[in-house]
């Protein structure tokens, strides 16, 4: 991969053959994200449209993201809303050709929370306090909370969240699927990994192609489903990896079979004349 850790100051980045992890890393701030951490992520998303690998993000010191820097936030005006600078890179992350999962700690709260719906898997501590207070800060949640939210918990839910100003704790998230799991702190990356190592054990090609038609929007199926399995189907890791499913099936079936007859040919031929 051509990105090099030193080359990063808002992120730390460690890479393996089928993953990044990127830890975001502004703990003076609680992890705010500001204008270089949203450039560093630019850069990250770069590679991995290249290079395709899963993404883990998460925080440190024990918090993912507080949100937005409030000081900067602060000084943007009407053109730099226009700019739309954290959705914009919150929808290339969504948009990541493999999964993405955000490992939650602590904080979770207005950009902080739009960068975790934009994963395709949340997994928190039971310290997560996860939720959009923009609206008690005279603006709204405009980097896809109005709508990713909705689609993740339903709209009453999402209401109460975004018009109500509700910060989640981590079981209520787990209940409303907002996470789908809970971990002691000390064990939070190890899960992650865990759900990466499941992931990896699928077709690469595979996941990404169902990846994006799950996101394809509903007036593209069938159509879409059809075409996606057309070209799967003339994948090589289709034929491999359903003539291992057959070999191992027949192993299976073998084994199986002497273990009945307990390894005598003959009485597997009196059951057959019987």
């Amino acid at each position: 991969m051509a990105l090099d850790p030193e080359d990063f100051s808002t992120l730390l980045l460690e890479e393996r053959d089928d993953r990044l992890t990127v830890l975001l890393n502004r703990p003076d701030v609680r992890n705010a994200i500001d204008q270089k951490m949203v450039d560093e992520l630019h850069a990250v998303c770069t590679e991995l449209e290249k290079d395709p690998k899963i993404l883990i993000i998460a925080g440190t010191d024990g918090v993912f993201a507080s949100g937005a820097d409030i000081g900067q936030l602060r000084e943007r005006r009407r053109d730099d809303a226009l700019q739309g600078i954290n959705s914009t890179i919150f929808a290339r992350i969504a948009k990541l050709p493999m999964p993405v999962i955000a490992a939650l700690d602590g904080y979770c709260l207005g950009g902080g929370a739009e960068l975790a719906y934009a994963a395709d898997f949340r997994i928190g501590t039971p310290s997560v306090r996860i939720g959009n207070p923009e609206t008690g800060l005279g603006i709204l949640a405009a980097a896809g909370a109005t709508w990713r939210l909705k689609e993740l918990v339903g709209e009453p839910k999402a209401k109460e969240i975004l018009l109500a100003g509700a910060v989640l704790r981590a079981e209520e998230a787990l209940r409303i699927n907002l996470i789908t799991g809970i971990h002691e702190a000390p064990e939070l990356m190890d899960a992650a990994h865990a759900l990466a190592d499941r992931i990896a054990r699928q077709d690469p090609l595979a996941v990404r192609i169902t990846k994006s038609v799950f996101h394809a929007p509903a007036e593209a199926h069938p159509l879409i489903d059809t075409l996606a399995q057309g070209i799967l189907f003339e994948s090589q890791a289709k034929f491999d990896r359903m003539q291992a499913f057959l070999d191992k099936k027949g192993a299976d079936k073998k084994g199986a079979d002497k273990n009945n007859t307990g390894g005598n040919p003959e009485a597997a031929g009196d059951r057959t004349r019987k």
